[in-house]
C-alpha cells in the first residue's frame, strides 16, 4: 500500500507504517553511490575546520643543522620583546641572555636550544614560547692556501664552488700553477681525499664537473 502526504493528513498510521515511512525518508536523503560503488560523504563543518587547525599546529623546523661558533642566532620569545634579540655565538660556543645568563649554544640544534631556553624561563614566564633561527652561518668554513691574493678561512655561503672560493680569495697570483690546483676533503671515516681542479679548463668552460660545491673544512691548495 502506498502512503501519500494526503493519507498522512486524513489517516492515523499504525506504529509499523510510521517506521516504514521514516526509513524511506532517510533513504531518500542519503547521497547516491558513485559508479565505483563508494559513497561520497558530504563535507561537514568538522572536516573543513580540521585541516587548518592541523596546519597551524605544525611548526616547521630544520633540526639537522648544528649551531657552531660565530653563527648569528635570532632568538624570539613570544610577547616578550625585551627577551628577544639577535645574538652571535661567541668563540667559546656560548651566548648570554637576560634572566638566564650563560648558555651553551655551539654543538646543539636550534630545536634543542629552544627547549633549553624555554625550560630556563619557566620560573619567570608562564608557558614561554621560544623560537631560535640561525640568521647567519659563519661556523661552516673552508680554507684556501697557496698562490692566491688573500689566503685564509672563509665562511661557506650560497653553495659556493671552488671557482667561487678562488674569486673570494682575490684570484690566483701570477706564478700560480692554475692547472694543478687541488682540494683536500675530509671523509666521514676520517681519511682525506685529494680532488684535482684545473682552473684553466674551467674558465674556458671545459670539464665543468670538477667545479664542485665546497663542504665545511675543505682546503683548497693553489700551488
Amino acid at each position: 500500500m502506498r502512503i501519500t502526504s494526503m493519507d498522512l493528513r486524513h489517516r492515523r498510521l499504525g506504529p509499523g507504517l510510521v517506521c516504514l515511512f521514516v526509513a524511506g525518508y532517510v533513504s531518500a536523503q542519503t547521497p547516491a553511490a558513485n559508479q565505483s560503488g563508494a559513497q561520497t560523504p558530504a563535507p561537514t563543518a568538522m572536516t573543513s575546520l580540521a585541516e587548518p587547525m592541523m596546519t597551524s599546529a605544525n611548526k616547521p623546523h630544520d633540526d639537522s643543522f648544528v649551531i657552531g661558533n660565530d653563527d648569528v642566532l635570532a632568538i624570539n620569545v613570544w610577547k616578550e620583546p625585551d627577551l628577544s634579540r639577535s645574538i652571535p655565538v661567541r668563540s667559546d660556543g656560548r651566548i648570554s641572555l637576560p634572566l638566564i645568563g650563560e648558555l651553551q649554544a655551539s654543538g646543539r640544534t636550534p630545536l634543542k636550544l629552544e627547549q633549553e631556553i624555554a625550560d630556563k624561563l619557566q620560573p619567570y614566564l608562564e608557558e614561554p614560547d621560544v623560537t631560535v633561527i640561525v640568521q647567519q652561518i659563519n661556523s661552516e668554513k673552508f680554507n684556501i692556501l697557496g698562490q692566491v691574493a688573500k689566503p685564509g678561512a672563509y665562511p661557506i655561503t650560497n653553495s659556493a664552488t671552488v671557482l667561487d672560493a678562488i674569486a673570494l680569495a682575490g684570484g690566483c697570483r701570477d706564478f700560480a700553477k692554475r692547472g694543478s690546483i687541488y682540494i683536500l676533503r675530509r671523509n666521514p671515516d676520517g681519511s682525506e681525499s685529494r680532488i684535482p681542479f684545473n682552473y684553466k679548463d674551467v674558465i674556458k668552460g671545459k670539464n665543468m664537473a670538477q667545479n664542485i660545491k665546497l663542504r665545511p673544512h675543505d682546503t683548497i691548495v693553489v700551488p
